[in-house]
């Protein structure tokens, strides 16, 4: 039920407005105020959706309720009520946040759609601000995930490069083994930057068919090719105002690469099919486990994208060269699978952390995960060398 104040100091007024919504609206609740100063009280007292508020009023008029009810609600629509003389007035009170204002004598189908509206209104700004909290509240939960772990030198390296570069909109190439972390500098890199509440879109380019990837990344329109049923978005698109990230970036066609490296230069696509420009704001972010220089000296991969992309590199280490953080890495996994999967948390003996962190592990922290996840489910508690022997191959 939604609660309406009406604030007049004239009875029959009050009275009038009262009987209209009664009437027409048996779902509204309706509060009665004789002046501003017990318009303040009501407020404070009562969880008021909407107030029809008369403009001159002794002790506190309409105006000054307005300022003061702003300050500390400052939501909450307030619908002005004036006679034609005080019209001025009433435009002044929008300006300061007011939703809308009436003019007497009051036409009956006016007041209930004003009200409506302010209502539909109201909670649009409610529901917006619950999902801002709900988006925040998601993004620690990723950033949590996401987080890169270590205390080795070249991580503390890593992190404050990618605290430096996040705040900007350059483009970024990272570079690394597989499994190294590549998609975890991206996220940080999105999870840090001024665009966090947008999307956040990833594309494997190594995963997609040749013939296909110009649809994924750049969208096409119905009948642009056989199977194109319907018009469909391209990845530029979707992350529009947000960031793009280009995993496997050298296993893209040279065509494809053409027309990435175009869309970067005027920031605009054409879906496959159309001639239709389509204006995109995207930060870039490309990751490869290739040597690019070698690629484009091979005519694999053009120079002038790896330039555009390479405003800022940033090479993650493999796990090997950073050992030293592999037993925060294994509590963090013991953690993070307990929170995802429901897993039950074991401890690693600390002999088992010294086996664990004198393994090889080509394939790098991706590796590790998966091990610790396989001797959570398989092992002792707690879990042992002897364990590690077992259920977990030699490299």
């Amino acid at each position: 039920m939604n609660t309406i104040l009406i604030v007049d100091d004239l009875e029959a007024n009050r009275k009038v407005l009262s009987r209209i919504l009664k009437d027409r609206e048996s779902s509204y609740r309706v509060i009665l105020a004789h002046d501003g100063s017990q318009g303040l009280k009501k407020i404070k007292e009562n969880n008021i959706d909407t107030v029809l508020c008369d403009i001159k009023m002794p002790v506190i008029d309409g105006v000054e309720l307005l300022k003061r009810t702003r300050k500390t609600h400052p939501n909450l629509p307030f619908i002005m009520l004036t006679a034609h003389g005080d019209v001025h007035t009433a435009v002044d009170c929008m300006k300061m946040g007011a939703y809308d204002f009436l003019t007497k004598p009051f036409d009956l189908n006016r007041i209930l759609t004003t009200i409506k509206n302010a209502l539909k209104s109201k909670n649009l700004e409610t529901e917006n601000k619950q999902l801002k909290g709900t988006i925040k509240a998601l993004n620690k939960v990723m950033a949590k995930k996401y987080d890169i772990i270590g205390e080795s030198p070249s991580i503390k390296h890593l992190n404050e490069l990618i605290q430096k570069v996040s705040k900007t909109t350059a483009r970024v190439l990272i570079t690394g083994e597989s499994g190294a972390g590549k998609e975890l500098v991206a996220r940080q890199l999105h999870l840090m930057s001024n665009r966090k509440e947008k999307k956040f879109i990833e594309v494997n380019c190594a995963a997609i068919p040749t013939e296909l990837i110009e649809s994924e990344l750049f969208g096409h329109i119905k009948g642009a090719f056989t199977g194109a049923h319907a018009d469909r978005s391209g990845k530029f698109e979707d992350a529009n105002h947000g960031t793009l990230f280009l995993d496997e970036i050298a296993d893209m066609s040279l065509a494809a690469q053409s027309k990435v490296l175009r869309a970067l230069e005027e920031k605009k696509v054409f879906r496959v099919g159309s001639q239709k420009e389509i204006k995109v704001d995207v930060r870039v972010i490309a990751a490869t486990n290739k040597n690019l220089k070698q690629e484009i000296h091979n005519e694999q991969f053009r120079e002038d994208l790896f330039h555009r992309l390479a405003i800022i590199e940033i090479h993650v280490p493999p796990l090997r060269e950073r050992k030293e953080d592999i037993p925060l890495l294994i509590d963090h996994f013991i953690k993070l699978l307990q929170q995802e999967d429901g897993i039950e948390i074991k401890k690693f003996s600390q002999k088992a952390k010294s086996a664990m962190s004198e393994r090889y592990w080509t394939g790098n922290v991706r590796e590790l995960k998966n091990v610790v996840e396989r001797l959570l489910i398989l092992g002792n508690n707690p879990i042992t060398v002897d364990d590690i022997k077992t259920f977990v191959p030699k490299t």
